[in-house]
């Protein structure tokens, strides 16, 4: 099977304690247009083995639940497992560091491990230049949401 990992980072002027709360299944509806999960778990407080599921998103071509792989509010990372069945399993990290009160630097990898030929020809396609217009998307939402 094949795989594929890329990492973009952008930099908002936001302080970290403003942006880092956003990369969350609670978070992202403030800011992500059409996104929405389903909560099995019965509280909206981010943990490790926390376990949520959504429709279609993020390139999502079936139902894919999601975890909670680490979650790391003191160092402002949080990283999910996406597993999509018959498709493929995504590792997702973001990073949000300080540069100084105000200013802060987001960084995102994703990285996809097929485990089915749909996966395989999903990585083939997925290049630096999809990534990086993917992620360029994320500052764009993220700038229209803090104006």
């Amino acid at each position: 099977m094949k795989s594929v990992k890329h990492t973009v980072a952008f930099e908002m002027t936001q302080p970290v304690e403003k942006l880092f709360p956003l990369f969350s299944p609670e978070g992202e509806k403030l800011w992500v247009p059409g996104w929405d999960y389903e909560n099995v778990m019965g509280t909206t407080e981010l943990s490790e083995d926390y376990v949520f599921l959504t429709k279609s998103h993020d390139h999502a071509s079936t139902e894919a639940v999601w975890v909670v792989k680490s979650y790391e509010p003191e160092s402002k990372r949080v990283q999910f497992y996406k597993v999509e069945p018959g498709d493929k399993v995504g590792i997702i990290t973001v990073q949000c560091s300080e540069q100084d009160p105000g200013r802060t630097e987001v960084q995102v990898t994703y990285e996809y491990i097929a485990i089915a030929e749909k996966g395989d020809r999903f990585v083939e396609s997925f290049d630096e230049k999809t990534y990086a217009d993917f992620i360029g998307e994320w500052e764009t939402l993220l700038l229209k949401h803090f104006a």
